[in-house]
């Protein structure tokens, strides 16, 4: 497996450099092999190729860690059933994939490349199969949205009730979300911004503060009985019951609904261990959930909340980015730490973690963008 693992990392330095090129000919390809897979993917392809590649690059990276191999693309294979991906398709992707991967590279390549490629790909579909095929859920599930609250000009609060079907979530999972009615086939991920519970009630909160498909039709289109889709959840940003620990919670902008999430579960059991919750935004006007927090401590005396703004001088509260504001309250070496929010924010709190010499294991994170 180690030797599997440097060639498959080797070789993908050939190619790490020109993904534009590698997803354009991997598509090219699938189509020209089978015509029909087409209508499996949103009319407008931009982003399609960028999440093969994630997918892909999580699979190399996690081949020599055979519990994360396993449990990721058993996981992968489980949410693909959503866009109808049966087990036939498998082979015809590989060998898309395999020509993408010969192509881009140019000269580079060689046969001990694509044997190993070869070999990781049986593996990852092997196992995305079997995962499909473990699941007992449906493929997704159609959900009315109940209510819809608007924050300002680009954010937005919304529930829904899953129909036909029970959804099981924990809290700080994620799901996929597809608005049929007005982007077909295209699907993003989305925090659950509260605990399971009996009704089938999911919460969401969306930003989209540009032209984004299906976060600026949760935003500005979507209303109350309007019908969406849900995939399976996903994600393990969950809590640790066994854990004796005390809570660090750190949430930026909307990366404030899985820690909502949790907060809501511990609620419901939690007796002994302290929670610190850290809300950051820009403005104040972007707190949007810091009422709802505050109801929570007033009823919880186990938690507290720590809001901050950083471009906002009048606010009356923490001044400063999130994560030079839990830096000045730490250290949280002995803490669980959830951390939710944009890319460069996760970034900077998982390097005050870092610096507090939080074991790594007690560090969960949940990011909208790219690390």
């Amino acid at each position: 497996m180690d030797n599997l693992a440097r060639l498959l990392k080797e070789s993908w330095t050939l190619v790490e450099d020109d993904r534009v090129r590698l997803s354009g000919h991997f598509y090219a390809r699938l189509f020209l092999l089978d015509p029909a897979l087409r209508q499996l993917f949103p009319v407008q392809m931009t982003g399609q190729g960028d999440r093969l590649l994630e997918a892909i690059i999580t699979a190399i990276h996690t081949v020599d860690d055979p519990e994360s191999f396993d449990e990721f693309l058993r996981a992968l294979g489980r949410d693909h059933r959503k866009y109808h991906v049966d087990e036939r398709h498998y082979a015809t992707m590989g060998v898309a994939l395999l020509d993408a991967l010969r192509s881009t590279a140019g000269d580079g390549w060689n046969l001990e490349y694509d044997q190993a490629w070869r070999e990781a790909y049986a593996a990852i579909a092997a196992l995305m199969v079997a995962g499909a095929a473990s699941d007992d859920d449906p493929p997704f599930w159609h959900a009315e949205v109940l209510t819809h609250e608007r924050y300002g000009p680009d954010t937005a609060v919304l529930t829904c009730r899953a129909l036909q079907h029970p959804l099981r979530w924990q809290a700080g999972q994620y799901v996929s979300l597809e608005v049929p009615r007005y982007h077909p086939r295209v699907w993003r991920n989305y925090s659950v911004a509260n605990a399971p519970n009996d009704d089938n009630v999911l919460e969401f909160h969306v930003r989209s503060p540009g032209a984004g498909w299906v976060s600026g039709a949760l935003v500005r289109r979507v209303r109350p009985g309007d019908l969406i889709r849900l995939a399976a959840p996903m994600g393990s940003m969950t809590l640790d019951r066994a854990s004796e620990r005390d809570i660090l919670c750190v949430a930026g902008g909307v990366g404030l609904a899985p820690i909502k999430a949790l907060v809501e579960e511990l609620a419901s059991f939690n007796r002994t261990r302290w929670v610190h919750v850290f809300y950051g935004a820009r403005q104040a006007a972007d707190l949007y959930g810091l009422d709802g927090l505050q109801e929570l401590v007033a009823v919880h005396p186990w938690l507290s909340v720590t809001a901050a703004c950083s471009e906002d001088p009048d606010f009356d509260g923490e001044q400063g980015e999130i994560p030079e504001v839990v830096a000045r309250y730490g250290p949280w070496t002995t803490h669980d730490c959830y951390v939710s929010g944009a890319a460069r924010m996760v970034r900077s709190t998982l390097r005050v973690l870092a610096a507090d010499n939080v074991p790594p294991p007690h560090i969960r994170y949940d990011t909208f963008g790219d690390l």
